[in-house]
């Protein structure tokens, strides 16, 4: 039963009885709804925006999500690290283990190439921290792939040592021309001035100026290959194969002491200083061949002379002079 409500008029000094109209309950219904929706809708954008009132599964979902974000930013960082790692094993072997055993450089190319084709990672795509998980799997893929490729290069230089005893008999690593029978040291690998047309030309052997007949020596282990004057500007000239790639050359001779086939050791007198060819005076030029590329004679003399003489040799053939061919 609805309390009825009265209210004291002056007019007539007595108590009236509170009368609403129908419009008047109706929007007192209506206004009190939307109080309530208002009031609704405020409470849920506070829910929604402060942390504390999170569900107790919201707050473990989000300490979990937290604690995996961290964990794959862990795994970036030793990956990182790792990779740095690799990367200077990579250049070890590519400069110091390679190229002790006369093998080429492996390409950065093929090092750091990654992996064509399709999207390896769509799988991984569209969540909120798709971003840190492909990142994470994109740097194990790549250092996966550096590992077979340093695992195969370093199988080869195990093969490699194996023959190492062979191959240190048989590498060129000693002068051609004794210390105490050379003059000096006339020109060595680089440009230098051409004695004929004294134009800038490129040297690719050294030469050692000695007195005609002074001996000339085998600088490895190896079958001469070459004693003849068909090559020309080099006159009297004798070529030796080393195995392993490496080939050594003696030019302008005055005569042989070896045959075309004979087998020669390191330090076997093979032929004799001269002039013969395209020269200027008596001297001996050596050259050494890597495959078909001729590199730089005198980072081979490590098994004739002494740390004192080996620099001096180097002062020696930087100079930018005239060669003697």
């Amino acid at each position: 039963m609805s309390k009825v409500k009265y209210y004291y008029d002056s007019e007539t000094l007595s108590y009236r009885k509170i009368e609403y109209k129908k419009g008047h309950k109706i929007g007192l219904a209506i206004l009190g709804v939307l109080g309530a929706f208002l009031a609704g809708f405020i409470l849920l954008v506070i829910y929604l925006n402060i942390p504390q009132l999170q569900t107790p599964k919201e707050k473990a979902y989000k300490r979990e999500l937290d604690n995996m974000k961290l964990q794959f930013e862990l795994l970036n960082k030793r990956l990182k690290r790792d990779e740095a790692i690799l990367q200077e094993v990579a250049e070890r072997d590519d400069n110091i283990y390679r190229l002790y055993f006369g093998a080429k450089p492996i390409p950065k190319e093929l090092r750091n190439a990654g992996f064509g084709g399709v999207n390896r990672y769509r799988d991984l795509e569209g969540f909120d921290n798709s971003e840190i998980i492909i990142r994470a799997t994109k740097q194990i893929d790549k250092i996966t792939k550096q590992i077979v490729v340093q695992s195969k290069s370093l199988d080869e230089i195990a093969k490699l040592a194996e023959q190492k005893e062979d191959l240190l008999s048989t590498i060129p690593a000693i002068q051609p021309i004794a210390n105490s029978d050379l003059k000096r040291m006339a020109s060595g690998y680089g440009w230098r001035s051409d004695p004929f047309t004294k134009a800038k030309k490129f040297h690719y052997g050294m030469d050692f100026s000695a007195n005609t007949g002074t001996p000339v020596y085998a600088s490895g282990n190896g079958v001469v290959t070459r004693a003849d004057s068909n090559s020309s500007g080099y006159g009297k000239h004798i070529r030796i194969d080393h195995g392993f790639n490496y080939v050594s050359l003696y030019a302008h001779l005055s005569k042989y002491n070896v045959e075309k086939g004979q087998k020669v050791k390191r330090g076997d007198i093979i032929g004799f200083v001269g002039s013969t060819g395209r020269s200027v005076a008596p001297h001996l030029h050596y050259e050494i061949f890597k495959g078909k590329e001729r590199i730089n004679p005198r980072n081979f003399y490590y098994g004739s002379l002494t740390s004192e003489e080996f620099n001096e040799m180097l002062k020696a053939s930087s100079l930018i002079n005239e060669t003697l061919d």
